[in-house]
């Protein structure tokens, strides 16, 4: 993702794969941090295959390494009752907002 995003841009990641603005690489990096932290489970072969077709082994490798930092410290957060400033949904399911 090139340096400079604007709010609006940041803000339509959790509507990633209907904003056109990002690229093949960025949406299919967006969906691998989303199964990550939602449903790792979700990350089969067929996903893996996708990611490998665009990424290569050391990025794969350091997708995986920010995704696992950035889940670690989410929860690290949440354990210790750290307040945030924005909304997320850490989950699927629509009627809950995490």
């Amino acid at each position: 993702m090139q340096q400079g995003m604007d709010d609006e841009l940041y803000r339509s990641v959790g509507r990633y794969d209907q904003v056109d603005e990002f690229s093949d690489r960025e949406k299919l990096a967006i969906e691998f941090g989303e199964r990550y932290a939602i449903d790792h489970t979700a990350i089969d072969d067929e996903f893996f295959a996708r990611l490998r077709r665009q990424f290569s082994d050391t990025e794969v490798l350091e997708l995986t390494m920010v995704a696992g930092y950035c889940v670690g410290i989410g929860r690290a957060l949440q354990v210790l009752d750290v307040a945030v400033d924005f909304d997320t949904n850490w989950t699927r399911d629509p009627d809950r907002t995490g």
